[in-house]
């Protein structure tokens, strides 16, 4: 059972730990390209630029995904910092079986486990990474989830998730068919888009947990968030 209590708002696909296998590897290969068209990939991407400055040449950096889903976006992390010098060593934490192994088959080292209480020492890794897990929670469980990913992070934690926009939710289904996603997929991207953050509720959320980090809006409804744990 995990720590953290759902979101109110609508019930989503991969809210379920006992979800259907079939059905949440095949949501989370659509995710996957979802990242790549819809600007996932490129809100993490802006994400380690700014938990990269400062760096030594030749640099290396642990990585946690928290709620790796598909482990895509840790694979285009660690060739995105590899072409700027830096090593990234990543694993993933999932709490839904299938899910885990989707993404160690992938490549990643990934465990199971609950964001709620991350299986992990203080200060135990260089970098987290939550990317739209958030907003599958309650506020207080967000809270709790943040000052988890904090207690485990020696340098950063970078949070991207999605901006609440009717726009972007009417793009996404008209995209998202036309990409051809499963009917899950297309259903919980809108409910996602619904349950996402305006800029101000999600820095709320960060000073409760006791984080200071700017949110910085990026292209394709997707909301930013880089604090320094060091």
């Amino acid at each position: 059972m995990s720590r953290l209590e759902p979101a109110t708002l609508g019930s989503e696909l991969l809210d379920d730990p006992g979800a259907d296998p079939a059905k949440v590897c095949r949501s989370l290969r659509n995710i996957a390209r979802a990242n790549r068209w819809f600007g996932g990939a490129a809100a993490v991407r802006y994400g380690l630029r700014q938990a990269f400055e400062d760096l030594p040449p030749g640099a290396a950096l642990t990585l946690l995904d928290v709620g790796a889903g598909a482990g895509d976006l840790t694979h285009m992390a660690t060739v995105w910092a590899a072409g700027r010098g830096v090593r990234l060593v990543p694993f993933g934490l999932e709490r839904h079986p299938a899910a885990a192994r989707l993404a160690r088959d992938g490549g990643l080292p990934t465990v199971l486990g609950d964001g709620g209480v991350l299986p992990l020492r203080d200060r135990s890794v260089d970098l987290v990474l939550l990317s739209q897990v958030a907003h599958h929670f309650a506020p207080n469980a967000i809270v709790r989830l943040f000052r988890e990913c904090g207690r485990v992070a020696r340098r950063a934690v970078i949070v991207a998730d999605l901006r609440r926009s009717p726009l972007a939710a009417l793009g996404f289904a008209l995209g998202s068919r036309l990409l051809g996603f499963d009917d899950d997929t297309v259903r919980d991207g809108a409910l996602s888009l619904r349950r996402g953050f305006s800029a101000a509720s999600l820095r709320a959320l960060l000073e409760s947990a006791g984080a200071r980090a700017a949110v910085a809006r990026r292209t394709g409804a997707r909301l930013v968030a880089v604090w320094r744990t060091a």
